[in-house]
């Protein structure tokens, strides 16, 4: 593995190696337990044309129906109105419009999060962990955790449901590996 430099990341376009990516996300259930889920159809766009990444731009889309949380009857549940609405929101939206370093691997990402047809400003953090050539195909890639906390009820994702059974604060866990694009 090669120490993170700008310019193999800059002036190029990136997206997610399917195979080594996912999107996730953690909420409590009556305040003892965790239950986790995750988004199986979802694409992540990367580009920066400046050295610098001054002008990085991070676009996420998932597909609401492609929630999965290995629980048939939950996931048909959180596709209904009573949650994600599928049918009427199709898809998860994040597009970045800053960054910012806050130490040599970790750094802040913030952006607009469109779900359930409402749009919010974020924050998420973003560790590094490296890059590597892959042996079986050749090419450099890049990995990446992000991290986060949004309120479901600010989307109205879940109004029914009071924090006692399901909790307002959903924790975002995604690990993504870019290829370039």
């Amino acid at each position: 593995m090669t120490a993170f430099t700008l310019e193999s990341f800059a002036q190029q376009s990136w997206k997610n190696d399917p195979a080594h990516s996912r999107l996730g996300f953690v909420v409590k259930h009556m305040t003892i337990s965790e239950v986790s889920g995750r988004f199986t159809d979802f694409n992540v766009k990367v580009k920066a044309t400046k050295k610098d990444l001054s002008d990085l731009k991070v676009e996420v889309t998932a597909k609401a129906a492609s929630i999965n949380t290995d629980i048939e009857a939950r996931d048909h549940h959180l596709k209904s109105a009573d949650f994600f609405d599928v049918e009427k929101y199709p898809e998860i939206t994040f597009v970045s419009t800053a960054h910012k370093k806050v130490t040599d691997k970790n750094y802040k990402l913030m952006g607009n999060l469109t779900m359930h047809g409402v749009t919010r400003f974020v924050t998420l953090n973003v560790v590094y962990f490296g890059e590597a050539v892959n042996p079986t195909n050749q090419q450099k890639s890049f990995g990446f955790k992000i991290t986060g906390t949004v309120n479901r009820a600010n989307f109205g994702i879940g109004p029914k449901f009071p924090e006692a059974m399901i909790s307002e604060k959903v924790k975002i866990v995604a690990d993504v590996e870019f290829l370039k694009d």
